[in-house]
Formats: C-alpha cells, sequence, structure tokens
C-alpha cells in the first residue's frame, strides 16, 4: 500500500509540474520582450537634467485608455543628464516582456525639477515643464509584436530643439524626440581628430541636403550615431572657428549594421 500511495503522490507531482510548465509556456508564447533606449541630439547645454517619472505603453485603439506602465513605480522617477548620452552611450529606460500584438504607442511622463546649465553660468536654471508634457509625450509606434521576439526601440531625443527660451527669459521643456526601432535601422560610427574639437557637433542629413539629427563627440572625439533608416546620408561639422567646414561623401547606412567611416581630421582655416 506505501508503495501504491508514493506512485499516485510520484504522478501528481508530475502533473503538476508539466502543468506549471505549460503555463509558463503559455505566458512567453503571448510575448515580446520591449527595450527602450534613450540617446541624445545634444544643443548648446553643459547639462540638461530631465525627470522622468513613468513610462507606459498602449496596445489598444483608444487615446485615453489602455495606458500600461513598463516597470513598477519602484523604477522610478528616472534622472538623466541628456548630455552624457553621446559617442554610443545609452540609457536602457526598460527591458520587459509585454502581450504579443500591435504595439500602438508609448509616452513618457515628465515630473518637476527639470534643469539646465548653461556655459559661463555656474547655477543650475529651471527647465519649465508644461502641463501637457507631464501628461505624457506620446511617441507613435504602430509595430506588431510577433511574441518571443526582441524589440530594441531608439528615443533620439533632440535637446536643441527640445528648448525653448521665452521672452521673459526663462526656458520651457518641450520634447522633441524622433523613434526608431533598432531592427529596422542602422548606425554610423567614426571619430573626428583636431585641436579644440571636444565640443564638435556632427550633424547628419540626407543625400537631397535634410536635415535628420546630430550628436557630439567624447573626449576622444569618438562618435556613434544610431536609429537611422536605410538610405544615403552625409556628415557635416560646422561652427569650429578655428576650422575649415567639413561635409563627408554620400555614406550608405543599412538595416542592422553599423556603418564606420574613415577617421575625420579638421583642416585648420587658413
Amino acid at each position: 500500500m506505501k508503495f501504491k500511495k508514493n506512485y499516485f503522490v510520484a504522478i501528481a507531482a508530475i502533473v503538476i509540474m508539466l502543468a506549471v510548465f505549460g503555463c509558463a509556456n503559455d505566458d512567453e508564447s503571448d510575448t515580446a520582450r520591449i527595450q527602450l533606449k534613450l540617446v541624445d541630439a545634444p544643443g548648446d547645454y553643459l547639462e540638461v537634467n530631465v525627470n522622468i517619472v513613468d513610462i507606459q505603453y498602449n496596445n489598444s485603439d483608444s487615446e485615453e485608455a489602455g495606458w500600461v506602465s513598463f516597470g513598477t513605480p519602484e523604477d522610478y522617477p528616472i534622472n538623466v543628464n541628456l548630455t552624457t548620452l553621446i559617442a554610443g552611450n545609452s540609457l536602457l529606460l526598460t527591458d520587459q516582456l509585454i502581450p504579443s500584438g500591435k504595439l500602438k504607442q508609448i509616452r513618457l511622463v515628465l515630473g518637476d525639477g527639470n534643469t539646465l546649465k548653461i556655459d559661463g553660468e555656474a547655477d543650475l536654471k529651471p527647465l519649465n515643464t508644461p502641463s501637457a508634457m507631464q501628461s505624457g509625450l506620446k511617441l507613435n509606434l504602430n509595430t506588431t509584436l510577433d511574441a518571443g521576439f526582441t524589440y530594441t526601440f531608439i528615443l533620439d531625443w533632440d535637446v536643441q530643439k527640445s528648448i525653448v527660451m521665452t521672452g521673459a527669459g526663462t526656458y520651457n521643456l518641450k520634447p522633441v524626440i524622433r523613434v526608431n526601432a533598432e531592427v529596422n535601422s542602422g548606425s554610423i560610427a567614426g571619430n573626428v581628430s583636431g585641436e579644440f574639437l571636444e565640443n564638435a557637433i556632427v550633424q547628419v542629413y540626407t543625400a537631397d541636403d535634410v536635415y535628420v539629427t546630430e550628436t557630439g563627440v567624447n573626449l576622444t572625439g569618438d562618435f556613434l550615431i544610431q536609429g537611422l533608416a536605410a538610405g544615403d546620408y552625409k556628415l557635416k561639422i560646422v561652427d569650429q572657428v578655428a576650422y575649415d567646414d567639413y561635409e563627408s561623401p554620400l555614406i550608405t547606412v543599412t538595416l542592422g549594421t553599423v556603418i564606420t567611416i574613415t577617421p575625420i581630421v579638421m583642416m585648420p582655416a587658413i
């Protein structure tokens, strides 16, 4: 009888394990992994400090309802100095499994206490955030998420376009963010050399001379421009008083690749 009892206990345990395993597989088969990576297109500021109090997604047809937060309340706030996100540096905002299917929008909810620092001034200045931005900056994705796959979205925050100086001498934050999926984009990496180039800005234009984005270089002159759609681009470096302006030949960007260009050597102005 003891053997029989143990036999049934073992069978019951196996059934429970299979059921749990099956449920786990069912959960995974209905989810996709989402990563949001923040990078910066810099402006003429030493610091731009922003306070992100929530990041949400919406896979419903409603603009107002259906919003779900990434992570938990303990994951917020996220405080970041946008000017540090250059030359390949990025901030992983979230890495989470969410239901597969249509992902329509994400939004960043901003809090108070945003500041900026201007060259030549010791103190931080308040960066006012309009109430509309505090309710959430919506970014349209309209992407279908296949179960079991990972999707990385690059959020390229254009600092220069995001800060507006008012007539009263105050500054408002009106975020301008370009978003693209890493799997649907490519990158350009390079290096700029020359004296007095620590603040060099590398601008990206289409072959038709339409501005796309820009980035800065780090202390060794390295830069990385991410989230570019496939196509032909050219790089420009301007406003360097000691050097002639630079414009690259056309660079062909392909999806899912990093194109490393020949190092850029700035020539002294004559």
